[in-house]
């Protein structure tokens, strides 16, 4: 099969198309023919070798997909070959014409949502739906900051959290970023000024409920100055930089409770697991959740997509599409 391959840690040229052996399920696995691989901030760091979770190289990026099941491994209920499903790839694969994935994670599509839409589905807004519900408990009235909300993560969580009943403030370094955040039904995006003063005047010098942090870095060390006493930071991601080592410090003054997320710690056989599904695919098909996907990228433009998404251009989410 043809599969976008990394044999080293470098800048995005060192992804090229090449020839890998087609993967095999085993118990409790499918096998499946990608249309379209989703582009995450998490690809990026694998390619540049700072990921903070180990990987080995040469490996084939790609956390998720949307495809038809074409094979099915041993012990396999409840799907069928010919399905149309999206899933999250725990340990990558997904920029290939084929990708194996575990049965218990699989996103059955209706009709209703095509394959693009589905690709979009598996991490970004899942992430957003347990941040808020699983690792959080958003209530109504609470007021969210969504850090880098002009990006996929944050437009989907913009929505869920709207929806949940919260106001929602935002904050963009890329003029024009906002555009999709106000309309998604975010309050205040602040762009060019700071961000801090932009928040307590926001929440009249109290601070947020929940901060959510996409950048690390100094960002993410700013953050913890504008969530109230007792409140929460979940830190998704560290496009800025490593976060300081000073989160304790951080913490102490105001009580506050500070979380590092992967989804890949939730429990695929868990309720919680089972709910977010339900929850996201629900919403897209009911109309409400809206799914920005800024770019498709044909397979052999993979470099491209990258550096797009590295450009911080991109208001939504990227993708590479794999079937012809």
């Amino acid at each position: 099969m043809k599969a976008v391959v990394i044999h080293a840690p470098g800048p995005p040229d060192q992804l090229v198309i090449a020839d890998r052996p087609e993967p095999s399920p085993g118990p409790g696995e499918v096998l499946i023919d990608v249309a379209y691989a989703g582009c995450n901030w998490a690809d990026t760091q694998i390619r540049t070798g700072i990921y903070p979770h180990p990987f080995t190289y040469p490996l084939v990026l790609g956390f998720e997909i949307s495809g038809t099941v074409s094979k099915l491994g041993p012990n396999v209920s409840g799907v069928k070959v010919g399905d149309g499903v999206a899933t999250f790839v725990e340990k990558g694969g997904g920029y290939a014409e084929k990708a194996v994935a575990s049965v218990n994670i699989l996103m059955p599509l209706p009709d209703s949502i095509s394959f693009e839409v589905g690709a979009a589905l598996p991490i970004q807004p899942l992430t957003g739906y347990h941040m808020l519900y699983t690792v959080h408990s958003l209530k109504p009235g609470e007021i969210v900051l969504i850090n880098a909300i002009g990006g996929g993560v944050g437009l989907f969580t913009t929505q869920l959290a709207v929806k949940g009943g919260a106001r929602v403030i935002g904050t963009v370094g890329t003029p024009g970023k906002e555009k999709l955040a106000l309309e998604y039904g975010a309050e205040r995006v602040a762009k060019n000024e700071d961000f801090e003063q932009a928040v307590l005047a926001f929440t009249n010098g109290r601070g947020v409920d929940l901060a959510i942090d996409s950048l690390g870095a100094t960002m993410l060390d700013r953050t913890f100055n504008v969530v109230r006493k007792l409140g929460h930071i979940i830190s998704i991601g560290e496009a800025e930089g490593q976060p300081f080592k000073n989160i304790r410090e951080r913490i102490l003054p105001r009580s506050q409770t500070f979380t590092r997320m992967h989804l890949g710690h939730i429990d695929a056989d868990s309720q919680a697991w089972k709910d977010g599904v339900k929850y996201v695919t629900g919403g897209v098909v009911d109309g409400w959740l809206k799914v920005p996907i800024a770019r498709v990228f044909p397979m052999e433009k993979a470099a491209d997509m990258h550096r797009y998404i590295e450009s911080r251009q991109a208001a939504g989410k990227l993708l590479l599409k794999i079937a012809a």
